[in-house]
């Protein structure tokens, strides 16, 4: 597992339905080491912090299997590192490897996975294609973000060190995403999940709104 590309972005402005939209989705691959900081990448930042952002959403992983998977599906060749909105572009790290909790060591640099990442329509205008946030989130390929533990310096190319969830539970993202997509989990899931320390308190909020007799 390494980081193939890191990618960063200031916000942009597009147009979308004769309106104006501000949007940090059109990541452009950077050289060198670029710095951690405990809200974004060096030179990367977010348009709308009500949904995008924070310390819980602070970096965006992509694997580049999903990538390769999507040039063909769409089929698209002009997909690159940076398409669907990342930061890092790695090898490996894909949905049903990766639990909420697992700790990750890259550069001098360490993170926690947080959640997955759910499509809102920018995904469908950074791709000008408007219907592809429902493909992406059916698909189960939606990568996931990761909060920092230790601020540092990381750069493409560097190898990366999963630590494994030190949770009693163990929910991966493709479990978690599976359980948004169709709205439908066992009282044993809603338990497992709720109990994730790591879990942002907004995602245990949904679920004892979504799943309130299994949350009893």
């Amino acid at each position: 597992m390494k980081v193939i590309s890191i990618n960063v972005s200031e916000p942009r402005v597009l147009a979308a339905g004769g309106e104006q939209v501000e949007t940090g989705i059109l990541k452009t691959p950077m050289p060198g080491r670029i710095q951690v900081g405990k809200l974004n990448l060096q030179g990367d930042r977010q348009a709308d912090l009500s949904v995008h952002g924070g310390p819980n959403k602070a970096v965006y992983v992509y694997s580049w299997e999903n990538t390769l998977f999507w040039k063909t599906a769409l089929p698209r060749d002009d997909l690159r590192p940076g398409s669907f909105g990342e930061n890092l572009t790695v090898e490996g790290l894909l949905e049903d490897q990766v639990a909420i909790g697992d700790e990750l060591e890259i550069g001098t640099a360490r993170f926690q996975v947080t959640q997955p990442r759910l499509p809102c329509f920018k995904l469908g205008l950074a791709l000008g294609l408007p219907s592809f946030p429902k493909a992406f989130l059916e698909s189960g390929r939606t990568g996931f973000y990761l909060r920092v533990m230790q601020e540092g310096t990381i750069q493409a190319g560097d190898p990366i060190h999963l630590i494994p969830s030190r949770e009693v539970a163990w929910v991966t993202i493709a479990e978690f995403v599976e359980i948004y997509r169709t709205q439908q989990a066992s009282r044993d899931q809603v338990a497992r999940i709720s109990s994730l320390t790591s879990l942002p308190q907004t995602w245990k909020d949904w679920l004892a709104r979504k799943f309130p007799e299994a949350c009893k």
